[in-house]
């Protein structure tokens, strides 16, 4: 999930480290949803 978001987010590893789990399940969530939809 971590290096998911690094990659198509552009956030550092560093970065993710201060958020929560709930904060960084919704930018999965976002992420992922917003590229399954241009796959579409």
């Amino acid at each position: 999930m971590i290096e998911f978001i690094t990659k198509l987010r552009g956030f550092n590893q560093e970065q993710l480290v201060y958020m929560t789990d709930a904060e960084i399940e919704h930018i999965y969530n976002q992420t992922y949803y917003h590229h399954e939809e241009i796959a579409e």
